[in-house]
């Protein structure tokens, strides 16, 4: 029996497909012509990086020894590629992360991610300000920006300008007061104690939803206890160097100044580790190469990811993911 066509067509049209190519091909030309030069890392390692939140595909196979993981990010290669004495380099990665379906999720997608040695995170919202002006004129779907700046908006004054709060000295039981205070949806088994996850609460539900709409917006300086592998800032409370630029309302990309000390990152995964069996799911090996290259001299640095296709939907102008790639999950 033959399969009916939509089981077997590209979910995106072939006009839309063609779209994209170009968009592509006008971000490899900013790339070369800012100086990065491209790179290719594996996506099967037996590494990858620790994170509580990000499940990798485990790949266990008779013909190979030991588990591989598919890369939930090209991250670890990338910066292994700074330490040995690249500079600016990009790269577009199919990467992987489990349970991720949906209009904005797919179990594979492209990461669009880039490094640079000797910048910082302010340097990097320049780049991705320019990055996005040039793409979006060179795209016939999205109107022209304003000259207007795109804002930098701290985490700690996107709570007061949205819920009148400042969250950054809210103790976990003021936070989920003010949780209820303004209903949100609290997922079961979000425990009590988890102060990041009654953040991320408020911000998905009640400040996300406002960034980007009328302009782009970067959304800077989050809570040091979500700094991953970014920089940590002394400041009276301390916040960690990284950002988020939003369009309508969606995260695009995820930019850090990058934590250089290797012992500083073991502690971090160790405790990402704990994070995940407190939440039921198994820990991770330490990615001991990338922490080996880190102790040889990760210079400093800033890096960007970003999300292909949630850009691409805001410039094309779609609504769901499918709508500009081939075939999504479950068309692969």
């Amino acid at each position: 029996m033959n399969s009916p066509p939509s089981s077997w067509q590209p979910s995106a049209t072939i006009a839309d497909l063609q779209a994209r190519a170009s968009i592509v091909r006008s971000l490899r030309a900013f790339f070369e012509a800012s100086g990065y030069w491209e790179v290719s890392t594996p996506v099967l390692s037996r590494e990858t990086i620790i994170d509580a939140h990000i499940n990798p595909l485990r790949l266990n196979d008779p013909s190979i020894s030991g588990d591989r993981f598919l890369q939930t990010s090209p991250e670890a290669h990338m910066k292994r590629l700074l330490t040995a004495g690249a500079d600016r380099i990009y790269q577009f990665s199919s990467v992987f992360r489990q349970q991720e379906q949906g209009d904005r999720h797919n179990t594979e997608f492209t990461l669009l991610e880039w490094y640079a040695s000797g910048e910082d995170h302010h340097a990097q919202m320049n780049f991705v300000e320019r990055l996005i002006r040039e793409v979006t004129a060179t795209s016939p779907n999205t109107p022209p920006l304003s000259e207007k700046p795109f804002e930098r908006l701290t985490y700690n004054d996107a709570f007061e300008r949205y819920l009148g709060k400042s969250v950054l000295c809210l103790s976990t039981e003021k936070l989920q007061q003010l949780a209820r205070e303004h209903q949100t949806s609290i997922p079961p088994g979000l425990e009590d104690s988890d102060r990041d996850g009654w953040l991320n609460l408020l911000l998905a539900e009640k400040i996300e939803p406002h960034l980007g709409i009328e302009h782009p917006q970067f959304l800077i300086d989050y809570p040091a206890s979500q700094a991953a592998l970014a920089r940590v800032r002394a400041d009276e409370f301390p916040v960690a160097e990284r950002f988020e630029l939003y369009l309508n309302g969606i995260e695009i990309c995820n930019g850090y100044h990058e934590e250089t000390n290797a012992e500083e990152l073991s502690r971090r995964f160790i405790k990402q580790n704990e994070l995940r069996i407190r939440e039921g799911h198994a820990p991770l090996p330490l990615p001991e190469q990338f922490l080996k290259s880190t102790r040889a001299g990760y210079p400093a640095s800033s890096g960007v990811a970003l999300g292909l296709e949630r850009l691409l939907m805001w410039l094309m102008k779609k609504a769901t993911l499918p709508e500009v790639v081939a075939f999504p999950y479950e068309r692969a």
